[in-house]
């Protein structure tokens, strides 16, 4: 980490010797490698420690800082997978980084990527976000008033009341493909898991929605100049299918 945090530091210096002021993100990304075989490993607790630690030198020196997590070594959306995401992210969440590269859809130590994972990686990373975001304490949040009131007015119970109603919409984040039902409901809702889940999506998600950000025109201007190989026509929904 030492040896990244002055590479890159005399990098944005170099940046604003060429450009006076111009803006650059502190981004040091020191790898680990599985000492066994060499290989990348990504996904790895000490990866979750050095990524986390390049984030606070990013806080340290206040600077706009960028690092790698979620990169899991599993190839697979898996339990593996689950919780190699899980600690790297979380770490990077809350050490402060501005910008989290490589946290969702990634695999095998960014040698694949997964929409399934995609999809599941996107409730871990609402989560985590919700952590990250903690807990606001002020007189509306401790809730002694609603308390007196449930208590000594009635039902007795805070489902229905009007704070509970919002905190629901603000507070609480809810899972897309996670699963909360009762083993009955769960069971009676075909008995799947979060993979099996999250393929349905990604399919729901391939056969609906197609990215609109490049406008006709634009679209007509690139192709006078490259020779694109997707038919201007395939461009609709249903038509992303999987490679």
């Amino acid at each position: 980490m030492v040896q990244e945090v002055a590479e890159v530091l005399v990098g944005l210096v170099y940046v604003n010797a060429i450009v006076p002021k111009h803006p650059a993100i502190f981004g040091p990304w020191p790898f680990v490698s599985d000492l066994r075989t060499g290989a990348m490993s990504g996904g790895s607790g000490e990866q979750a420690v050095l990524m986390a630690a390049c984030a606070q030198m990013g806080r340290f020196y206040d600077l706009p800082t960028g690092i790698a997590a979620g990169m899991a070594d599993s190839k697979l959306p898996d339990a593996q997978s689950g919780y190699e995401k899980s600690y790297t992210n979380t770490l990077a969440g809350h050490s402060g980084a501005n910008l989290v590269y490589e946290s969702a859809g990634m695999q095998a130590s960014l040698l694949a990527c997964s929409y399934e994972s995609y999809v599941i990686d996107n409730d871990m990373l609402g989560a985590i976000n919700r952590t990250v975001r903690g807990i606001e304490v002020n007189d509306d949040t401790l809730s002694i008033e609603v308390m007196r009131e449930v208590c000594t007015e009635g039902p007795g119970h805070f489902l229905g009341h009007s704070q509970t109603i919002d905190l629901m919409q603000k507070e609480y984040v809810y899972p897309e493909v996670g699963d909360r039902t009762s083993p009955k409901e769960w069971k009676e809702q075909g008995s799947t898991d979060v993979l099996q889940r999250a393929k349905a999506r990604v399919e729901e998600i391939l056969s609906e929605h197609y990215p609109d950000h490049i406008d006709a025109e634009m679209d007509a201007k690139i192709r006078e100049q490259f020779p694109v190989r997707l038919p201007r026509a395939n461009m609709v929904a249903g038509s992303l299918g999987r490679t």
